[in-house]
């Protein structure tokens, strides 16, 4: 059994490379997202109760909710974990360890960071939006496959759901795949053949929670959900003026590389920071938490 929900959202970093970059980004939903971090603190954030016998209650609940396996939150929990494990595929945690604040992306550390080639990127970034579609049906107990209650519910996305998909569009889309990411990602899926799409390393890992009998209806379900929700990504990104170069500008602040680097900054990011599984940490404990207090 993966580890406790309690003892997953105490462990969340209250400062490393993944804060530092959901930080740079509230320019992008300001405000939106603070990092809630301690399940107690998670309980009082989000119920505003304080009597500490009601909060134990509404703790128990939660955590009996989780561990229930007919229920799909720890489904959804080792979805967010796992499309960032593949991601970090080059185990580099270590890496961000041991530098400080500022990273010099030269010299050394260049020989290890490789951007993924284009496809590899655009399939990545298409694999990680269908696990957040999965993720959502597994948390509200719906059907794995449903498309559209998934775009509908993005217009009341907000805190680090919302957060998720910002880094998401600005990480996995604008930074590596530049402006027309959403052309690119299209594209790509449209000349992928299943045999290719059987071999992406993200895809092998989340393979078998991904809707389909085979990896040819996965491929299919894949391209219908980017794109449903490639005109939500396309306004909110036009909505907030979001481009390369802005997001770049405030990443700034915490890395220290040249403009022309923008892929190696993706790949240097994909392998120091783990965004999905610390935001999916977080919407799931306040899911869990609303639906406790429902139920009490």
């Amino acid at each position: 059994m993966s580890k406790p929900i309690f003892e997953l959202v105490d462990n969340l970093p209250t400062n490393n490379m993944t804060v530092m970059m959901l930080k740079s980004l509230d320019f992008v939903i300001p405000g939106q997202w603070n990092n809630l971090v301690g399940f107690e603190n998670t309980i009082r954030e989000v119920t505003a109760e304080t009597d500490q016998e009601m909060i134990q209650q509404i703790g128990d609940r939660a955590i009996w909710l989780y561990n229930d396996k007919s229920q799909g939150y720890q489904k959804a929990m080792w979805l967010y974990q796992t499309v960032d494990s593949a991601d970090s595929a080059l185990g580099t945690a270590a890496l961000a360890n041991k530098v400080g604040n500022k990273i010099p992306l030269v010299g050394g550390l260049l020989t290890k960071v490789t951007p993924n080639p284009d496809k590899a990127q655009a399939l990545d970034l298409c694999i990680k939006l269908v696990v957040e579609l999965v993720a959502f049906c597994q948390i509200n107990g719906i059907p794995g496959d449903s498309i559209g209650d998934f775009v509908t519910s993005l217009a009341d996305y907000s805190g680090e759901s919302l957060m998720r998909m910002a880094a998401l569009i600005c990480v996995d889309g604008l930074i590596p795949l530049g402006p027309d990411f959403i052309l690119k990602a299209q594209s790509t899926l449209n000349n992928t053949s299943p045999k290719e799409l059987g071999s992406n390393s993200t895809f092998k890992q989340v393979q078998e929670l991904i809707p389909g009998n085979n990896t040819n209806s996965q491929l299919s379900f894949i391209g219908e959900s980017f794109d449903s929700v490639k005109g939500w990504m396309s306004n909110f990104v036009e909505d907030r003026n979001l481009t390369p170069n802005a997001i770049f500008g405030k990443f700034q602040g915490f890395l220290e590389f040249s403009e022309n680097k923008l892929d190696y900054v993706a790949a240097f990011l994909d392998m120091t920071t783990n965004y999905y599984e610390h935001t999916g940490t977080q919407t799931l404990a306040r899911r869990l938490i609303e639906r406790a207090v429902a139920e009490i």
